[in-house]
């Protein structure tokens, strides 16, 4: 089984659905002839041509209203947005039409398509480049949000959220393309989209992470017992396993590179307190992004959550 990074392995899913189904178009800036700002696509027009991978012109609406099109007259089209902070050009489209098709008609037009989108810190990029925004797609009805972790991961998911009948955001940590190698089947395999896995099973505390920081957490947990759970569906989240495992463990600390305010760990700290707060033995603490806009590059580690505060926040809850 190769070892795969996550530019080879969401490449491969890409060229083996294309293969299997001659519906699924890509399309976006560069992603033909240059193959992707990251190479993620690269290969992928010399071996199913121009009319399947499409270079587009540089306007994030037009690639979106696009490909809404394409989706419901029979296509499943897959929109690349360079970066994260670009589809913010492109939110008309995607709140208001797609999300919205099955229902503004409805059930008589849906929208199978695929957003991909690199997105989050870590690279030292311009400004707009490392963003991290996703509990604003996440309230947004009618859209499903996935975040893989690894390359495993973002292969078996991004199959399923190709094969999805409504629009999918794919949000690909660039900080993880090329860091991480893991064994990757050749061939189809799906992880389940809503479904969340226990990247590490233990018993006192249980700590929520997505992305790239699944990664940061998982090194900086020292002897703490802790399990961790990669969420990798935001919307919807798998709250069966959340609240599965805080019943377990009594003790729960949620980790992302967003801001704060409204984050998405808001929104997982309320569904514990309603569905769990008699098992708690310690409040919900977030470790996240201060309030303030993403820096410039020699800031962005000490924007980013460490593994200072993660260790802070989980002696914090086991002392409680």
């Amino acid at each position: 089984m190769a070892q795969l990074n996550m530019v080879q392995a969401i490449n491969q899913a890409l060229s083996e659905e294309m293969a299997r189904d001659d519906r699924v178009v890509l399309l976006g800036e560069d992603v033909g002839r240059d193959g992707g700002v990251f190479r993620v696509t690269e290969g992928l027009q010399d071996r199913f041509g121009t009319e399947r991978v499409i270079d587009t012109p540089l306007s994030e609406s037009a690639i979106m209203g696009a490909a809404i099109g394409m989706a419901a007259y029979g296509l499943r089209p897959v929109p690349e947005i360079q970066f994260m902070g670009f589809t913010y050009s492109a939110f008309e489209q995607l709140f208001a039409h797609a999300a919205r098709i099955r229902s503004r008609s409805r059930g008589r037009f849906s929208c199978p398509m695929v957003v991909r989108t690199p997105y989050g810190g870590g690279i030292k990029a311009p400004e707009l480049h490392e963003e991290s925004t996703e509990a604003i797609f996440c309230h947004s009805p009618g859209l499903k949000v996935v975040v893989p972790s690894g390359p495993y991961t973002a292969k078996g998911l991004l199959l399923a959220a190709l094969r999805d009948p409504d629009p999918v955001l794919f949000l690909e940590p660039t900080r993880l393309y090329r860091m991480l190698r893991e064994e990757v089947p050749e061939g189809e395999y799906v992880v389940e989209l809503g479904r969340a896995r226990v990247a590490r099973a233990g018993s006192a505390v249980t700590v929520i992470a997505w992305g790239s920081m699944l990664e940061r957490v998982l090194k900086s947990l020292g002897d703490v017992d802790a399990e961790v759970i990669d969420l990798l569906t935001l919307n919807p989240f798998d709250i069966e396993a959340v609240i599965g495992s805080v019943k377990k463990t009594g003790r729960a600390v949620i980790v992302h590179e967003a801001v704060r305010t409204c984050g998405f760990g808001a929104e997982i700290a309320a569904t514990i307190a309603e569905e769990a707060m008699l098992y708690l033995r310690a409040p919900i603490l977030r470790v996240t992004a201060p309030d303030v806009p993403v820096p410039l590059a020699k800031l962005i580690e000490q924007y980013l959550p460490n593994s200072k505060q993660i260790q802070a926040a989980l002696e914090e809850v086991m002392q409680y």
